[in-house]
């Protein structure tokens, strides 16, 4: 019933993502159509912000921003040959097809866990359309290869059947924007290709399964124990009997009398118990928003060995802040940025007094620096220079929102925009870049605007100045650096920055002696570095640069490398200018989660989708890795013998966490899976970056295969989904970018913090309170059916009913009931207490509440106080033996309420009214239930005097069989507490 409840508010989440509403384009104009209804061949509209319903290929664009087509280079460098004058008049719109790709970005990090932003390029044919109506003016179709796995990778043609002749136009990855994705600016119009079973993030995620926990694992094997028990405790009184008559049908009769041993009340109990303890975590007012969707498994949190962990949007916020700016000499914090924002604003002051009284007469361009003897600069000039450098070095635009709110077809019309700074947002395929150019608007040198051959930065006092972009070196994971050539329009200088990873420009910029040192202090503090550097040159040297460079990209074969060649002349003795500390925001209160989870035992493990230096980054500054610990960075390899090696090399480090990319994993894993495991599994820590969301969910496999121990799988992006449903318990974070991963998990969080609590606090109670719940619905099972063997071994192994009908039923509900279920408040260890000390958490994964042990210690317990309770009520009651059922009975009811407040540990209110309850209840069946224990007629097997029950014999009777079967498991327990006290007990006295 409870699976159902379950599985309904799971159809009713989908039905809710499925109805969220779209644009098609049909030829009537725009419709409404919800995501579901979405069909291949559709013309959808996607606005900024919004998420990708299906997989589309990329028609067209309202973004104003262009991006250079492959041509562009050859007419610039023709435009810059002093004889030719190419197109002068022609506009970049007029220029589209040859010369501009219009594009736009999206954000990937819900598919692939990459945070930067990714350039999506539409198709030239269906750009250059004058109208979006025209769509439906040409005969065109779109061939898409058969839907598959990898997200990285697409082969299609557009093909334009109504032009002479027909347009054939190769689709690759740049043409695609996959579902779950979301657009990052402009609008964008797209074909469907792939839906729903076919798209590239559902084909990524792995089919749900039917989590059971642990504990009902365990008790299903002692529920099979006691199965084995009743048959052969059956067997034993048929033998004992002689097999005498129609033996089989007594060994019936005798599985029936001792049925009471199967608890069947066992799993509504515990049912009911899960109800209570999703209730009670939805209200935890420390974890507000936290949603239990999966109810059948909150004692899971409670047994927890390995964390697997997202980074993006888990462990950070994917924000990121400027922190640290090094020049060597000095550095400056967040604390001191006001002192350079001072530098800035002076030195700007000073260039632009020089600049109005070099006015009068027109200077010709300055030589470069290099020539210069060298002088040692002022600080506030090497300040200066480094802001420069760093506004200028980049591939940041500056976006201005229009103010109006319609999202008309205005592709090409100049709309009225607000330039002012409040409505300026910087739009950039890494977030690192745009946090180096917020920063330096902050300190005073602002990027007003940006097109493909320039650019303009506004000084502290308003001035604005012009650079022409003669160059730019992207950024590649390969070369770990970009680079830029300007030319300064008031000067005339050419200057080349280039910024890049510590690595990569060590052995690039002028010798220094703290460069190195400097890296890996930020590094310490989880900041992402960035070294700048720059070089002046010539209007020779530059000429001389470009004719090498072009020649380069024209060259047939080796391209790649001759091109890599030319620009690396380039990168020779620059000087070092600065170095940048980014810092990836965490999220609120990771750092004493991390401590917190590391001292409760539990491994940590980081699968993430991004690069590997992000991800070492983070591991550090999130205390993943602590300080004392090495890092072992697991070097590529590509086939078995290179896997081989670098095994034998992690094998020889000892307490050191270890970082490996995806590709590395997948030959380790297909030549020494186990070998592999068994060594991660010995790291504090691990990370592996360059995840795909199908390896993250092979990896938690593996854990649970090689190692046995439960899994929790945290993550907050339809990438983690995969790994959320494969972890015996997944937690998904309702993050920024969506609810994919919160409505597929099984619990539901707002922050990472409060993982800490739902684990050491909720976790906790939910196991012991099931383990004791559990173990006390079995010995009230037990007891019944011991006193039941013990009655029919006294009489001559007779299949005679001790107990029947309401007693039988009343025993199970509402005379035991209450408090036995109460035990779901109780609690060994106040929360403060769980919170301060997670080690407590230790003893839990070890699974000590609930075993073979404790079980056999409970049955021991049963036998004797049913053998007590029957034979002390046969001895006393000699002479009333009439009696000997309501007898017993009483004495048995006492003993159960007794034994449960000796299981208690903490009281509760609701518990203590729950003992008396049942009493009452007890007690008023005694005296109103006449008709049911009849006065001087046969009722239950025997005759019920209620003269005799009111008397004292009756009274203390019972009150010493009571007595016998609990008094000595109350001075058991008082012993075991003095002299081997459990470890929780030691910190609460």
């Amino acid at each position: 019933m409870r699976e159902a409840i379950d599985e309904f508010r799971r159809f009713q989440r989908d039905k809710e993502m499925n109805s969220q509403l779209y644009s098609k384009l049909t030829v009537r104009g725009k419709v409404q159509v919800k995501s579901s209804d979405i069909q291949v061949g559709d013309l959808i509209i996607v606005e900024k912000n919004q998420r990708i319903p299906s997989d589309m290929v990329f028609l067209r664009t309202s973004e104003k921003a262009e991006t250079p087509s492959p041509f562009l280079w050859i007419i610039q460098m023709i435009q810059n040959l002093p004889q030719v004058q190419l197109l002068p008049q022609l506009t970049k719109c007029q220029l589209c097809p040859l010369l501009y790709v219009c594009s736009c970005f999206i954000r990937t990090d819900q598919l692939d866990g990459e945070t930067d932003w990714k350039l999506k390029v539409a198709v030239s044919c269906t750009q250059r359309l004058p109208a979006l109506g025209d769509l439906f003016s040409i005969n065109a179709y779109v061939y898409a290869q058969k839907p598959q796995l990898d997200i990285h990778s697409f082969e299609g043609t557009f093909t334009r059947e109504d032009s002479d002749p027909p347009v054939h136009e190769s689709l690759s990855i740049e043409n695609t924007l996959w579902a779950s994705t979301v657009v990052a600016s402009g609008t964008v119009i797209g074909v469907v290709i792939y839906t729903g079973k076919e798209t590239r993030s559902v084909m990524n995620t792995s089919n749900p399964k039917n989590k059971v926990g642990l504990l009902d694992l365990e008790l299903n094997q002692l529920t099979k124990a006691l199965f084995l028990a009743l048959v052969a405790l059956s067997a034993v009184m048929v033998t004992l009997q002689g097999f005498v008559g129609p033996w089989y049908r007594n060994l019936f009769r005798f599985l029936l009398l001792f049925s009471y041993i199967i608890p069947i009340s066992l799993r509504v109990n515990l049912d009911m118990g899960k109800a209570a303890y999703g209730w009670m975590i939805m209200r935890d007012e420390h974890i507000p928003g936290t949603v239990v969707r999966t109810s059948t498994i909150p004692e899971e949190l409670g047994r927890l060995v390995y964390l697997l962990t997202d980074k993006t949007g888990t462990l950070t916020q994917n924000e990121m802040v400027f922190k640290r700016l090094h020049l060597g000499t000095v550095s400056y914090g967040t604390d001191t940025m006001d002192e350079i924002q001072n530098h800035v604003i002076v030195s700007y002051s000073q260039t632009q007094s020089q600049a109005s009284g070099n006015n009068a007469s027109s200077t010709p361009p300055r030589k470069a620096q290099s020539s210069a003897p060298k002088v040692r600069k002022s600080v506030s000039s090497r300040i200066h220079e480094a802001v420069k450098a760093i506004a200028l070095c980049h591939n940041v635009t500056p976006v201005y929102e229009s103010r109006a709110g319609g999202t008309g077809e205005t592709e090409y019309a100049e709309v009225d925009q607000d330039f002012s700074d409040e409505n300026r947002t910087y739009q950039a395929s890494s977030p690192d870049e745009v946090a180096l150019v917020q920063w330096t608007e902050s300190v005073g040198l602002t990027l007003v605007s940006r097109d493909l051959a320039s650019m303009q930065l506004k000084t502290p006092s308003g001035q604005i100045l012009t650079y022409h972009v003669l160059q730019v070196f992207p950024f590649t994971s390969e070369n770990k650096r970009m680079g830029i050539v300007v030319r300064d329009e008031s000067t005339a200088e050419i200057t080349f920055y280039m910024k890049g990873a510590d690595v990569a420009m060590s052995t690039i910029v002028q010798y220094n002696d703290w460069l190195e040192e400097e890296c890996g202090n930020m590094a310490r503090e989880g900041l992402r570095t960035l070294v700048v550097a720059k070089k002046s040159l010539t209007e020779e040297q530059y000429q001389d640069f470009e004719s090498r460079y072009s020649q380069a990209k024209l060259s047939l074969h080796d391209r790649a490398l001759k091109v890599a060649a030319v620009v690396e002349s380039l990168e020779r003795e620059m000087e070092l200018l600065c170095l940048t500390g980014v810092e990836d925001q965490l999220q609120a209160d990771v750092r004493p989660t991390l401590e917190m989870l590391r001292n409760a035992g539990i491994k940590i493990w980081m699968l993430t989708g991004d690069k590997l230096e992000t991800a070492t980054c983070i591991a550090k500054s999130s205390h993943l890795v602590s300080r004392t610990q090495d890092i072992h960075v697991f070097r590529p390899v590509t086939n078995r013998g290179e896997a081989h090696l670098e095994l034998n090399a992690f094998r020889r480090k000892h307490d050191c966490a270890l970082v490996i990319s995806g590709d590395s994993l997948e030959v380790c894993l297909k030549y020494y899976e186990h070998e592999f495991v068994e060594l991660a599994c010995q790291c504090p820590a691990v990370v592996c970056c360059r995840c795909s969301p199908t390896q993250k969910a092979h990896i938690v496999k593996l854990l649970q295969q090689h190692t046995g121990r439960r899994t929790c799988a945290v993550g907050d992006g339809g990438n983690d989904v995969s790994m959320i449903q494969a972890a015996d318990c997944g937690i998904g974070i309702e993050g920024k970018e969506g609810k994919q991963a919160s409505l597929a998990a099984d619990f539901s969080i707002t922050q990472f913090k409060h993982i800490g609590r739902l684990l050491m606090v909720h976790g906790r109670n939910s196991y012991k309170r099931s383990a004791a719940l559990g173990q006390f619905v079995m010995h009230r099972g037990l007891i019944i059916s011991t006193m039941q063997a013990v009655f029919s071994s006294v009489f001559y192994f007779a299949s005679v009913p001790l107990y029947q009908g309401f007693l039988m039923v009343g025993y199970a509900t509402i005379y035991t009931m209450f408090p036995v279920f109460s035990l779901v408040l109780d609690q060994d260890v106040k929360p403060e207490t769980a919170l301060l000390y997670p080690e407590l958490y230790k003893d839990l994964t070890k699974g000590r509440s609930l075993s073979f042990k404790t079980f056999l210690i409970w049955v021991l317990i049963s036998i004797y106080q049913g053998g007590i309770l029957m034979y002390g009520a046969l001895v006393l009651f000699e002479s009333e033996f009439v009696h000997v059922v309501a007898i017993s009975f009483t004495a048995l009811i006492l003993t159960e309420l007794l034994m449960v407040a000796l299981t208690i540990r903490t009281w509760h209110w609701l518990m203590v009214v729950a003992e008396f309850l049942s009493l009452g209840c007890y007690l008023a069946s005694l005296a109103f239930l006449n008709e049911y224990f009849g006065i001087g007629r046969v009722s239950f097997g025997a005759f019920l005097d209620v003269a005799f029950i009111t008397t004292l014999t009756f009274l203390w009777k019972v009150s010493a069989i009571t007595v016998v079967s609990c008094l000595p498991l109350y001075i058991l327990k008082y012993l075991k507490r003095k002299l081997s006290p459990p470890s929780y007990s030691k910190l609460t006295s």
